[in-house]
Formats: C-alpha cells, sequence, structure tokens
C-alpha cells in the first residue's frame, strides 16, 4: 500500500516497531521458560543426589534417576543452543532501534522527502529480514488491534475530558479500562467533585440547650 501522507508512514512505522516488540517479548518470554526448566531440573537432580546419599540408597532405579535427568538437562541445553535465542533477539532488537529511528524523524517532519521514504523503505527490508512471513502475518495483526484499541481509548479519553471541562455528566459504564481503578474513581467520585451539583448535602443543625447541673461548690452557678 502506497504511503501518501506522514500520518500514514508513522502508523505504519509505529506498527512495525510494535511487531518486532511483541516478537521479542515472545522470544524472550521462551528463552526464559527453557531456563527455568533447566534451572528446575538440576536443582532436582542434585536433590536426589543428597537424598541418596542421607539414605543410603543404592538400588538400582534411584541409580538410573539422576542419569536420566541429566540426559534430560543436556538435551534441553543443546535445544536452546539449536534455537539460538540471543542471536534471534539481538537481530529484533537492531531492526526495532532502526525503526523507532526513522520513527522520530517522520514525526519530526512535515513533508514526505526522497530521504525520508528511503529510510522508510530500509525500514520495510529490516522488517522482512527480521521476522519469518508467517511471524510477521501475526504479530502485524496483533500490533494493529494493539494500536486500534489504543487510539479508540485515547479518543474517549479526549471526548470525557471535554465533558468534564463543559460540567457535563459522564458515563463510564461502556468503560473497558482496569475494573479497579473505575470502581476506585466511583468510590471518591463524590470528593472530587466540587461543583455545585457535586456537593455534598449538609445536615440541619439543631441546637439544643440543655441545663448544666449546679453544685454548692460553684458560687458562679446559682440557679436564679
Amino acid at each position: 500500500m502506497i504511503k501518501d501522507s506522514i500520518d500514514e508512514i508513522v502508523n505504519d512505522l509505529k506498527s512495525k516497531r510494535d511487531a518486532l516488540s511483541l516478537a521479542h517479548q515472545k522470544l524472550k518470554s521462551d528463552s526464559d521458560d527453557w531456563n527455568k526448566g533447566i534451572i528446575v531440573l538440576s536443582l532436582l537432580t542434585g536433590g536426589l543426589e543428597s537424598i541418596k546419599m542421607k539414605l543410603n540408597l543404592n538400588g538400582a532405579g534411584w541409580a538410573l534417576v539422576p542419569i536420566l535427568l541429566s540426559s534430560v538437562i543436556a538435551a534441553c541445553s543443546a535445544l536452546i543452543k539449536f534455537r539460538d535465542f540471543p542471536k534471534r533477539m539481538e537481530t529484533i532488537i537492531n531492526a526495532s532501534g532502526l525503526i523507532t529511528n526513522i520513527l522520530g524523524k517522520a514525526r519530526n517532519t512535515k513533508v514526505i522527502t526522497d530521504e525520508l521514504l528511503h529510510e522508510y523503505n530500509d525500514a520495510l527490508t529490516h522488517l522482512e529480514t527480521s521476522l519469518y512471513p508467517d511471524q510477521r502475518k501475526v504479530f502485524l495483526k496483533q500490533s494493529h488491534r494493539n494500536l486500534i484499541e489504543i487510539m479508540r481509548q485515547e479518543e474517549k479519553y479526549y471526548g470525557l475530558i471535554v465533558k468534564v471541562n463543559n460540567h457535563e455528566p459522564i458515563d463510564l459504564s461502556d468503560d473497558s479500562s482496569d475494573d479497579s481503578l473505575k470502581n476506585n474513581f466511583t468510590e471518591h467520585k463524590e470528593e472530587l467533585d466540587i461543583t455545585e451539583h457535586g456537593k455534598p448535602k449538609l445536615q440541619p443543625v439543631i441546637e439544643t440547650t440543655e441545663e448544666e447541673p449546679t453544685t454548692l461548690d460553684d458560687p458562679y452557678k446559682l440557679k436564679l
């Protein structure tokens, strides 16, 4: 699709940068899961060895368990090395940094120049070489949904600001934001509302006169 305005280029660069960030997040999560598994298996192997020594478990089955766990740990380590998580994440980080740099230039430009188009094409090339086509499809789809939701929330937010400035009532019943934030706002709504219609009603003050007891020790409180 041909981009004919700065806004289109900016939005496209944002979506592609976010797609790379999502891909990096997925790779990091997978790498962390593999490493956590290896740590757990290593601790389990060491614990079994300690139990064997304390309880003098010399059976054939107990001797095979640590060997099997060590084999699983070695297999997991080999798979992690084969998948090469650090190199893939580094590639994505470099491409994301380049796109972020081009995005900053596009935001500071009012017209489309040949230099901007050249850098925009470079950003597309880095995206295409950083992710496989099936991965680009998944992460770009998720990135587009996120951006649309962000823009929808921003539009609703600015609309609510206009209503607040005009002292109009606000309806948050269809707000999809965090429920805890909504409940907190509802609980303190009367405290935050300082307009005339939001002032709490004051209870009438009823004066009561109670006759103070008098004693002979206090000569100033004698009954007339």
